[in-house]
């Protein structure tokens, strides 16, 4: 209530018509729409702002400071405007200053600033993270406590020059004429720059419902429905849970097993990019241990409901989209459930008002798609529903039916397409969503999901002979309570992973060996941060393949993860010992049970661990991490860690050390004052590997084998990799080192394709190694494939010349500035140093303007038009085959594919003529054969030409100058009369020695007569 208090105080006094206490007395009125919409917001309300300001602030200085023996405390203002400052103004009132004191007199430029407070630290993530991805990238959470949290949205577009002193300043007029100048320009990026925010708070439906924007909300409602909270009860953006202190599944896992990122190949990794989606594992001749992907939320591109359907090849990672003539609408929530080989799609949503209860087939081996018309009851439009499929039967049970959570079964016979009801008996699971549903023999196992007030914990049976549900009672520790989770059957094995709340240090895979009523949980050890929430996992042989999943974060933004594939069959020999021994540890008596493995009793006295740690209690770290040092018994190449949330220290140890310590006997008692104080020193007295193995016994130190294996990151860069490498294999071969001197210092890189540059290894002797030399400098610097750059070709086309040295596929996917490009770096070439131009067209309002992009290519300034400027239209000229092909699939992975019309061929025929705004001339090194055709191209009342070359950095005013007197000229002799002006000048970046690639904007006005 104090929140609510405090606002309507605040907000009764912005609209008090009494001044407020800023020194201009008022808000700026170009901020009150924003301010009003940041208002509207249950969870907001501004506090102080200030739209952008010019101003000259004149300060005391050190003498006159001195005089009055204080420290100045602030100035007065000389100028200050909230818009764009007139040159003329601020001349006459610096340069006629008369005044008896001294002072410092500074031009200043500030942009937007805005304070907010805010209901929650919640809300203040989201409105931080909105205000960043807009430009305002200084903004942050400045005030945290327990009464209040307030934002600060802001940007670093400032500007601040010394003058000179009231009396004496040290600046020409023509200097101030350029730093207002300045001033202006950055005036109106703030002006762009605020109404892009705006507009961002507008269309993420700041005010109202959410639209169709997918998150991961729990029920049937899209986020904006309700203010779903991230760590509260209304819990599946994103929550986090800490483990439980027992050791057990809540809390450690007993096992450690490292799970790895798939490399994807055929197409881009982010169209699996996805939650909400199904899988299937396929094992047909056609597509063997391949995985059959279908709908879901995400992505290339704009995120969106998806009805692609996908192969994924579990050993390659070949991706490919299976062409089909008739797709099920977009969708996610559905299930899909394969009955021999066809695939039964059931269900889901396709917008927020919209739930589906259609049934769809599709032939997995003809790659056909087929809507079936069912039989029987009305199967209710349902989603986040589970499915399992046993025999000829598919059973669906529970979701949201209706609008409400349902715990029906219902059973479909996919050999006559009829749907009934089944008419359960036994102990009945209550409603429930986002829960999961295997099939095991003639039994289905259901696990976890959402009730509408708290995740589920429960595992139940149903054994489908007799219609009957059971609560399986299970020993150990369960799963914790989760929902939007996955399971899935493995030989005799189901295990559960992922969903939501979502463990804060790492993932864990728990397994249930069916018949034992146990339960055993693996901490699954990967690179990166993974989101396990609504994916999949398939079964494809021994792999389980792991699709998708994420998450919505007001702070972060929308979040998938990569895919991933586990080994099964490592899974079962970790687990397999745990049935049939009993765990001990390798020490003595009195240490925790269940933390390690007995190794003998376990794998088999010949199954050895490869590495090895030395753990011991936090407080004995130091001086046993000094003795394994001085006796060398320290490994250096795998990383130190913690366990039992930071109780114990591992400490990485050769296998010496562990062949040494074997027969200790470790004191495991609390009580070792004696040796709780020992240091550096003292320890440096120890000079026997007895007396030190000694001390570490009395520290109660114990050997484990290492599951975790954090190896130490090398310290050397790529570089020098790359030439211990090179330098090994020309040893080997008896070549010179000398060789080594033509070896790349640089080189780029567009994904896992590194391209080394023309002049690298073109000394002949090279040829000799032949590819054993591309494979180690690609494996050094961690590329999958490798290329050396050719010349461009000098036709018109301009293709690449670029050699593939490893690998076969030339197609790249390339993300800059937001904009995702995809080309095939053996035929297009891609304008690296672009990158400020192109970022500079995305930043232009173009909401309602028609652009002509005369030289297309894969879309270098097309793409930024259409999807950072929001152009109303874009017709791109291109004649280059290989980049056309690569232009047409970025516009759809872009999802801008609706507002391009691509023109093939030579842009002097197929340009339009008359209908454009804005004309883009991006060629090298000189467009002016096309000027002409830009004339035409614009309106009869004139617009925009951005003119690219390269010119001598001694006659850029020449060229500029040039330019524009020839658009006046063609412009004559077309007919119009315009007035052509230069309206800004851009140095994008050294072409050669004294060669600039310049951008000249000139501007056409028509001149009314």
């Amino acid at each position: 209530m104090e929140f609510e208090r405090r606002k309507k105080a605040t907000l009764a006094t912005m609209t008090s018509p009494e001044p407020d206490k800023s020194p201009k007395g008022d808000i700026d009125a170009p901020l009150i729409p924003l301010l009003n919409t940041l208002n509207s917001h249950p969870s907001y309300f501004t506090t102080s702002s200030c739209s952008g300001r010019i101003s000259i602030l004149s300060t005391p200085n050190a003498a006159t400071n001195a005089a009055v023996k204080k420290k100045a405390k602030g100035g007065n203002w000389v100028f200050i405007t909230h818009e764009p400052a007139d040159p003329i103004s601020v001349q006459n009132l610096i340069f006629t200053q008369n005044q008896e004191n001294q002072e410092n007199l500074v031009f200043r430029f500030e942009p937007l600033i805005i304070a907010v407070e805010c209901k929650d630290v919640l809300s203040a993530q989201k409105l931080v993270s909105l205000a960043i991805s807009c430009g305002f990238r200084e903004s942050g959470i400045t005030n945290v406590n327990s009464k209040r949290v307030i934002v600060a949205i802001r940007c670093s577009i400032r500007l601040e020059v010394p003058l000179g002193e009231t009396n004496n300043v040290m600046v020409s007029k023509e200097y101030l004429d350029f730093l207002v100048g300045i001033a202006n320009e950055k005036f109106e990026a703030n002006r762009k720059r605020t109404d892009s925010f705006h507009d961002a708070l507008l269309k993420n439906d700041f005010i109202t419902k959410n639209g169709d924007y997918e998150s991961l909300n729990l029920n049937d409602q899209d986020l904006g429905d309700k203010d779903c909270s991230l760590i509260t009860d209304g819990f599946e953006d994103m929550q986090l849970t800490s483990g439980n202190k027992d050791g057990t599944s809540n809390g450690v896992p007993e096992l450690i097993l490292p799970i790895k990122p798939m490399a994807i190949t055929g197409e881009s990794v982010e169209k699996l990019h996805l939650w909400g989606h199904s899988a299937c594992a396929l094992e047909t001749t056609k597509n063997p241990k391949s995985v059959l992907v279908f709908g879901g939320f995400g992505g290339v591109g704009r995120h969106a409901r998806r009805n692609d359907s996908w192969t994924l090849d579990s050993v390659t990672g070949q991706l490919q989209l299976v062409e089909l003539s008739s797709t099920p609408s977009p969708r996610l929530g559905h299930t899909a459930s394969l009955a021999g080989e066809l695939m039964f799609v059931v269900g889901g949503r396709a917008d927020p008002g919209n739930v589906l209860n259609d049934v769809w087939v599709l032939s997995t081996t003809i790659n056909e798609w087929k809507q079936v018309q069912c039989t029987g009851i009305e199967f209710p439009h349902s989603h986040r529903h589970a499915s399992a499929v046993i025999g000829s039967n598919l059973y669906a049970f529970g979701g949201i039916q209706n609008g409400s959570i349902s715990s029906g079964m219902y059973k479909l016979d996919t050999r006559n397409l009829k749907w009934e009801e089944v008419t359960v008996q036994g102990e009945k699971p209550s409603p429930r969503h986002s829960h999961t549903l295997v099939a095991y023999g003639s039994q289905l196992f259901m696990f976890g999901g959402y009730d509408g007030a708290k995740a589920l914990g429960d595992f139940y049976s149903f054994d489908t002979h007799s219609s009957t549900w059971k609560k399986e009672k299970m020993a150990g520790s369960p799963p914790y309570a989760r929902f939007s989770h996955t399971m899935f059957v493995y030989k005799t094995y189901i295990g559960v992973m992922g969903g939501c709340p979502i463990k804060q240090h790492y993932q864990e895979l728990s397994i249930f060996k069916v018949g034992s009523g146990v339960w055993k949980h693996i901490k699954l050890s990967s690179i990166g941060e993974d989101l396990f929430v609504r994916s999949t996992t398939s079964v494809a042989g021994d792999d389980l393949v792991i699709v998708g999943g994420g998450a919505s974060c007001y702070a972060f933004g929308t979040k998938f993860s990569e895919p991933m594939k586990l080994n099964l069959l490592t899974l079962v020999s970790l687990v397999e010992p745990f049935n049939e021994t009993k765990t001990q540890s390798n020490t003595l008596k009195g240490s925790k049970a269940g933390f390690d493995l007995n190794l003998e009793g376990a794998y088999g006295k010949k199954m050895v661990p490869l590495s090895w740690v030395l753990r011991v209690d936090k407080k004995h770290a130091k001086p046993a991490k000094d003795i394994l040092k001085k006796f060398g018994w320290l490994d250096a190449e795998r990383k130190v860690y913690t366990q039992d949330t930071g109780v114990h220290v591992c400490f990485p140890v050769t296998k010496e050390f562990v062949a040494l310590y074997q027969n200790k006997k470790p004191n495991l008692n609390e009580a070792v004052d004696e040796v709780n104080n020992l240091n550096l020193k003292e320890l440096f007295k120890v000079v026997s590997t007895a007396s030190a193995l000694d001390i570490l016994a009395e520290l109660g130190a114990t050997t484990h084998a290492d599951h975790v294996v954090k190896v130490r990151k090398a310290s050397s860069s790529p570089l020098n990799v790359m030439k211990e490498a090179v330098a090994s294999l020309l040893s080997r071969h008896n070549l010179p080192t000398t060789l080594l001197e033509q070896l790349p210092t640089k080189w780029e890189r567009l994904g896992d394709f590194v391209v080394l540059p023309m002049t690298s290894f073109n000394d002949s002797v090279w040829d000799s190694l032949g590819n054993e030399l591309w494979l180690i400098v690609a494996d050094s610097l961690g590329a999958t494939r490798l290329a050396r750059q050719g010349r461009v070709s000098p036709t018109g086309t301009r293709d690449s010349g670029l050699e593939i040295l490893v690998g076969v596929n030339g197609w790249v996917d390339h993300r800059e500035n937001g904009v995702l490009y995809s080309f095939d770096a053996t035929k297009c070439m891609f304008s690296w140093g672009n990158l400020s131009e192109k970022r500079r067209m995305g930043q232009l309002n173009c909401k309602e303007e028609v652009i002509i992009d005369l030289f297309a290519g894969i879309g270098y300034f097309t793409l930024p038009f259409l999807v950072k400027a929001n152009a109303k239209m874009v017709y791109a000229c291109e004649w280059n085959p290989h980049a056309i092909e690569a232009l047409r699939r970025n516009l759809e992975a872009n999802g801008v594919a609706d507002r391009c019309v691509v023109l093939e061929g030579d842009n002097r025929v197929t340009a339009p003529k008359g209908v454009a705004d804005r004309v883009n001339l991006g060629l090298l090194p000189s467009s002016e054969g096309s000027w002409a055709t830009a004339v035409r191209a614009l309106r009869s009342t004139g617009g925009t030409l951005h003119v690219h070359g390269n010119v001598k950095d001694t006659e850029e005013d020449t060229w500029t100058e040039q330019v524009a007197k020839s658009i006046k000229e063609i412009s004559r002799s077309e007919g119009y009369n315009w007035d052509v002006s230069v309206e800004h000048v851009e140095r994008v970046k050294w072409y050669a020695p004294h060669i600039r690639h310049l951008v000249v904007d000139i501007k056409c006005n028509h001149i009314a007569s």
